[in-house]
């Protein structure tokens, strides 16, 4: 195996994080109301049908090619994303308490291991939820726009990884020496 290219090299999760990708920068973007006109209910349809749909649809696909990692994170990720688009609107401590628990399946991915993009990526996507889900419980927009920009953080690494992938960039962070006069054997 190459060493610059990461466990995740696959077509099917070049698929699922490009659709994870899509997914968070639109729900990121609708929660920081950086752009005019645009709130995280206009986000519901890409949540459906990219986010929900394709990404639980690109999960079975690695299921069925063995891959129960991808598979595992995509097809619960997809799952969540679509019951989230149909919640019709949930509000206050309901909807803390679906970011909270969607928070704890972002913090069971990164704590699994894997490549250091994914880790990067469901790490980013756990702080998110999880301050959106204080923001609900507490009611604090501010909370929820900070919220946001990590979803929007945690967006950009999933397109960044699935990009390198597909135009050969780099997937891993190089290792340094510990010190001087250290010498890596291998």
């Amino acid at each position: 195996m190459d060493k610059d290219v990461s466990a995740g090299s696959g077509i099917t999760t070049v698929v699922g994080r490009l659709a994870l990708g899509i997914t968070l920068l639109a729900f990121g973007l609708g929660h920081t109301a950086v752009i005019d006109g645009v709130s995280a209910a206009d986000t519901v349809s890409i949540a459906q049908y990219v986010g929900g749909i394709a990404l639980f649809v690109a999960g079975l696909v690695a299921l069925r090619e063995g891959d129960s990692a991808g598979g595992t994170a995509f097809s619960v990720l997809g799952a969540l994303w679509f019951t989230w688009a149909v919640s019709d609107g949930a509000a206050g401590n309901a909807a803390g308490l679906f970011l909270l628990l969607f928070a704890l399946v972002a913090l069971s991915l990164t704590l699994a291991g894997g490549d250091q993009l994914g880790q990067a990526m469901y790490g980013l996507f756990f702080v998110a939820l999880l301050l959106m889900a204080i923001a609900e419980f507490a009611g604090n927009d501010g909370l929820t726009k900070v919220g946001g920009w990590f979803a929007v953080a945690s967006g950009a690494v999933a397109w960044y990884a699935a990009t390198a992938v597909l135009a050969h960039w780099p997937t891993v962070l190089p290792r340094r020496a510990a010190g001087r006069g250290v010498t890596a054997t291998g």
